[in-house]
Formats: structure tokens, sequence, C-alpha cells
């Protein structure tokens, strides 16, 4: 019994650059002549069908795998990772509000509370910790103590400055200016390069008040 236990769990461990996706997938993440607008909303599309977490995971490693192919260094796949989950955030945030049903956030902790506790949960199937306030209330830490993105994942030597996840800082940033929020999003900890706990800070930067809808303040 606990020789094929064993078993099972080898044959599940498997390394971002190595991902096992269908030939659809694969036609359509893995093609460097893509459009990013496609690719984004594929992603997006897995976001809403997040019940089967361990494809989405598998497709997200297929689509890192392919920007570390496309471009020279970590930090320009980093900016990319970026880029599409700003897009990907700048659309989903209408049906997070439908399916949630969360009114106006009326201070930034709230609207802390209600990314924790209901899109990461939503979406991640996560709910991280919100800490780490400061002193001004203008900044705070989500604490992942798992990360369903890096399921299976191990980061090779040569990438060693690659945000992996950093879609999600996107996600974030787009989602939120689209509710006139402007924020600064990044990773301070990472369990892929030797972090107990996954960690995201966000800092408040200023409320847009240009994309308001006339008369409201």
């Amino acid at each position: 019994m606990s020789r094929q236990a064993n078993r099972g769990t080898e044959s599940k461990k498997m390394y971002w650059y190595l991902p096992f996706i269908s030939p659809s997938a694969s036609l359509h993440l893995m093609n460097s002549h893509v459009e990013e607008v496609q690719v984004s909303s594929h992603l997006e599309n897995l976001h809403l069908q997040l019940q089967n977490s361990e494809l989405f995971t598998l497709t997200y490693g297929a689509l890192v795998t392919q920007l570390c192919k496309d471009y020279e260094n970590d930090e320009d796949v980093n900016k990319q990772l970026d880029k599409m989950g700003y897009n990907i955030g700048v659309r989903l945030i209408e049906d997070f509000l439908a399916r949630s049903n969360v009114g106006r956030c009326h201070d930034f902790r709230e609207t802390a509370d209600v990314i924790a506790k209901v899109a990461f949960k939503m979406y991640l199937g996560v709910t991280p910790s919100v800490t780490n306030w400061s002193a001004a209330g203008d900044e705070f830490s989500l604490i992942l103590e798992n990360n369903p993105l890096v399921d299976f994942v191990e980061l090779p030597d040569n990438h060693s400055s690659l945000i992996y996840s950093n879609l999600l800082c996107g996600v974030l940033r787009g989602a939120l200016e689209m509710v006139q929020m402007a924020i600064d999003v990044k990773f301070v900890q990472d369990t892929l390069k030797g972090d107990n706990v996954t960690e995201i800070r966000m800092k408040f930067i200023k409320r847009i008040e240009e994309n308001l809808p006339a008369g409201e303040e």
C-alpha cells in the first residue's frame, strides 16, 4: 500500500518547464505567435472555471514556459506576466462584482478584507491572511500559506529572478483600477524561493477621481 501511495505522489510531481497539457491547450498557449490578448482571454476563462485547479496550474505553467522562451531575461517575463494579469483584472472585476454581490468599500481595510476573504476564495480557493498594516493604514500584506499556482513547481537555478506568480499582481492592480483605486502590488516573499510563506504587499497610491461617473465623489 505504501509503495503504491508513493508512486501516486511521484506521478503528480512535475516542473513548470515540463508541463503536461492537452493538444488544444498547447496550440493555444505554446504558439509564440499567439497575440497577448488571446492568451489573456484564455487565462481569464480559466479564472472563471477554477473548479479544476490542477488544470489551471498546469496551463499557467505552460504560459510561463512560453514567455521564458520568448523573452531574454526574467525581468521581461515578470513585466509581461504583470501586463497580462492587468488585462485580466480589468475584465474580471465585472464578473466578480456580479457574482459576489459586494457593495462599495468605504476604506482600504474593507477593500483588503474583500480581496482576501471573497476574491481569492472565489477564484483561487484559498483565503490569505491580511496583516502587516502600515501606521498610515495605506499598506498591508496578503500572506498565503498555500499558493495554488505553484503546485508541482520548482524554479531552475537560471531563473532565480523570475516572479513566477506575478500575474496575480497585475490582476489585483487592474481590477482595483476599475473601481477607482490606484495601487502598487509586489511579491516580497515567495515559497518558490525558499520563504516559508508567499507574501504580496499592496500599497494604496491614490483614488482615481477622474474615472468616477458625473455626480459621484
